[in-house]
């Protein structure tokens, strides 16, 4: 349901000049399936999912959602995605309810649509406990599932969601993965963005490691640890940034020569 081919994002720095956040990236996700992207801070993480969500246009490359082009369809892209990022905000003077009903509104349901739908949302992600609560005096992991959850009020087929646990305790993001497991036994292909090892491990079907915008290794978790002789991801990571770093710096000094 998403796939994305030799996706590129270049931005002009004043300094640096033109800089590419995004360099020749392919991958795709099926319905039913968890991608994770795994990449340290500035990795290219975001901007991907900003292309695939319709907010940034790539500077070359493709991809689709649902068989729709991200550039030339781009509406249509935005009817079937839920796109979370720790950017967005939500009221705080409204309840949770309210919210909910509010951003079902804005993705064109109808009054009685959007609370029908907010009624299953909150029984389906056992939102009930603090449902009717205003949205400024819940708890930070409350409002994350509350802001999770919006994502998924118009009941799209795919959800793209940007490290939604940061800044949550240990209780608040294990709530929040149990959401997005969730999503997944519903049937949604979700591309899920992280740079928390364990989440990746026990969430992700299947794992694309990327820096500097490149994709240095795709697998599952198993097959990631095979291919480097180790049975930690985290060590996993490290080797493999660790090498393109080393091939990165071993071709810099090439050209000066």
């Amino acid at each position: 349901m998403i796939e994305a081919r030799g996706l590129c994002k270049v931005f002009q720095d004043g300094k640096r000049g033109p800089v590419a956040a995004v360099d020749d990236l392919s991958f795709a996700c099926e319905k039913g399936r968890i991608y994770g992207l795994l990449g340290r801070n500035g990795a290219g993480k975001t901007t991907t999912l900003r292309m695939l969500a319709t907010i940034f246009l790539p500077t070359s490359g493709s991809a689709t959602v649902d068989g729709f082009d991200i550039v030339r369809e781009g509406a249509r892209v935005r009817e079937r995605i839920g796109f979370h990022t720790g950017d967005t905000r939500l009221y705080d003077r409204l309840s949770g309810r309210e919210a909910l009903i509010f951003y079902g509104r804005l993705q064109g349901l109808s009054r009685d649509e959007a609370r029908g739908r907010v009624e299953t949302v909150a029984r389906l992600y056992g939102l009930a406990e603090f449902f009717d609560r205003r949205v400024g005096k819940m708890s930070t992991g409350q409002q994350q599932r509350i802001s999770i959850a919006r994502v998924a009020v118009h009941d799209p087929p795919v959800l793209i969601l940007d490290e939604p646990t940061v800044g949550l305790d240990v209780f608040g993001a294990r709530e929040v993965l149990e959401t997005v497991r969730r999503f997944r036994d519903q049937g949604k292909c979700i591309i899920f963005s992280t740079h928390i090892m364990t989440e990746a491990e026990k969430l992700c079907d299947t794992i694309g490691i990327v820096e500097s915008g490149r994709l240095l290794a795709e697998g599952t978790t198993a097959e990631l640890k095979d291919r480097v002789g180790s049975h930690d991801l985290e060590e996993v990571f490290v080797r493999l940034v660790q090498q393109a770093g080393t091939v990165e710096s071993g071709a810099a000094a090439g050209r000066r020569v």
